[in-house]
């Protein structure tokens, strides 16, 4: 399972379908193509208490959440809208089941908690408010026959870009293309009910139940952890403390060290201050399925893992290019492990600077040491969320609708990991991206069954397309060389000139 854009994906054409999401407490007439909640698959939810009689919200929003529809709040005035979604595919074998497709679909619905949530702001924060999962129904509509598997993609982004707003409920999209013998379904979503790693549950809880439902089976799955209850914990123990706070000591020895909150992305990349481009969105493969074995041996001869022989050499290759050799970026960092929040839909990211020295003359074990101990500092202090942490410490910069100028950015997700992951060689899941502008670059990597691969979206100028392809190749010749040799490649020496930094100490 892997991560593209949409417009990459080898799509055969066929009928598509979409199943639409209302409540029945609504007065909207139509024919209902599931009439009734689907109890075997999802197994009872509380709707959460209803608000006090002060009139705050029951429920209320997590701290990303919180930001990313307040973004939305002020573009929307501003009439300059962020938008953005994360999708997922997937396939099914043989004639589909329109029936049990759609009772899955709905029971997904049912069981996560967030998926049924309208998002509103009540005194000032932002409530979450679900809807009962018994008033919820589907209603089937045949959209549109396509012959043309170009002309398919293309009305599915635009499809994607049109449906989901951080505004509007419901907050994501769910359909299929249907052709004689397979099936694609594909589900939109927008980030404020999920991340990356719900990605592989969707897949997992739809095609389960869909099958057992063929099989003539009822599904009974396990209760769904609600991520509106880990949102409630997370502001319970965050939304007091100020920046005087001791928890916040890992950021503050961060920021003296960068000279600011956002660590820059050290490469040019043509962009001006305060100025948003289109982006462009590229995917490639960086290491066969073989070839990413022999990397992560390579990795744990150095008393290392994999990811952080990727982290270590994105840093070699920023220094060649003109980068520092203190390297310093956020990491996103999964915030599932903090309880049982593995089978559950949600925004369960933090994001946390992390640094470490990659200076000329460090090989690959050196490096990869500095990795290991800089990333254990950073998880020992995962604890405070990054939206409070921005808040806090660069109140003028969180005032703004997006970062402030290109960030330092690096993510990397083992799919083999994801509960469901044997079978999708059958299912052949993938996921995508798409966002409507930016300012910088980010860069996700995957390992799955086929290999290492990297997908990229960053702003669409002359000086960030020849800086990106040429990282992107020198990171390439990099880990490979890391898988044939066990160590760095000779340096080369990149075109990409270094981007405008803030001359700063380097600490240790």
């Amino acid at each position: 399972m892997r991560q593209f854009p949409l417009e990459m994906h080898h799509l055969e054409p066929g009928r598509v379908v979409e199943w639409r999401l209302r409540s029945t407490a609504e007065a909207v007439p139509g024919p209902v193509a599931v009439p009734a909640p689907v109890a075997a698959t999802a197994p009872p939810v509380t709707d959460g208490p209803a608000p006090d009689a002060s009139g705050a919200p029951g429920r209320r929003a997590s701290f990303n959440q919180d930001k990313h529809f307040s973004v939305a709040e002020e573009s929307r005035g501003a009439d300059d809208p962020v938008a953005s979604w994360l999708a997922v595919t997937f396939e099914v074998e043989g004639a589909l089941d329109e029936g049990a497709l759609a009772r899955a679909l709905l029971g997904l619905v049912q069981r996560h908690e967030v998926l049924r949530c309208e998002f509103r702001r009540l005194a000032g924060e932002l409530a979450c408010e679900p809807l009962a999962a018994g008033e919820l129904v589907l209603e089937a509509e045949h959209v549109a026959t396509f012959d043309s598997a170009e002309l398919l993609r293309g009305f599915l982004v635009e499809r994607f870009k049109r449906s989901i707003d951080t505004l509007s409920w419901p907050l994501f999209t769910m359909g299929a293309v249907l052709r004689p013998d397979s099936a694609t379904v594909f589900l939109a979503f927008d980030h404020i009910v999920c991340d990356g790693m719900s990605m592989p549950i969707v897949v997992r809880e739809v095609l389960g139940t869909y099958e057992a439902l063929r099989r003539g089976e009822e599904p009974v799955l396990p209760p769904a952890p609600s991520y509106l209850d880990f949102a409630e914990e997370q502001r319970r123990r965050y939304l007091s403390i100020d920046a005087g706070d001791e928890r916040l000591g890992y950021w503050k020895s961060f920021i003296q060290g960068n000279g600011e909150f956002f660590p820059r992305f050290p490469l040019d990349l043509g962009v001006e201050p305060d100025r948003m481009y289109p982006i462009v969105n590229e995917a490639s493969t960086l290491l066969d399925a073989a070839e990413a074995e022999v990397f992560e041996k390579a990795c744990a001869e150095a008393d290392g893992k994999p990811f952080m022989g990727v982290l270590g050499s994105v840093a070699v290759c920023l220094r060649e290019a003109g980068g520092p050799g203190v390297y310093r970026g956020f990491m996103p960092v999964s915030e599932r492990g903090r309880g049982s929040w593995n089978d559950a839909v949600g925004w369960f990211v933090n994001t946390m600077p992390i640094e470490f020295d990659a200076s000329p003359g460090r090989d690959f074990a050196q490096v990869m040491a500095s990795v290991k101990a800089g990333f254990g500092e950073m998880i020992r202090h995962i604890d405070v969320p990054f939206v409070r942490a921005w808040e806090l410490l660069a109140p003028e910069e969180f005032a703004a609708r997006s970062w402030p100028y290109p960030v330092n950015f690096f993510s990397y997700l083992d799919m083999r990991r994801c509960e469901g992951a044997e079978r999708h060689h059958e299912w052949r899941p993938a996921t995508h991206v798409w966002s409507a502008r930016a300012n910088g670059a980010c860069s996700w990597f995957q390992r799955d069954a086929a290999g290492l691969h990297m997908n990229s979206l960053y702003v669409d100028t002359a000086p960030a397309r020849r800086t990106m392809t040429d990282f992107q190749e020198a990171l390439r010749q990099t880990v490979q060389s890391i898988a044939r040799s066990g160590g760095f490649r000779r340096p080369v020496v990149l075109t990409a000139p270094r981007g405008p930094q803030r001359q700063v100490p380097v600490r240790g």
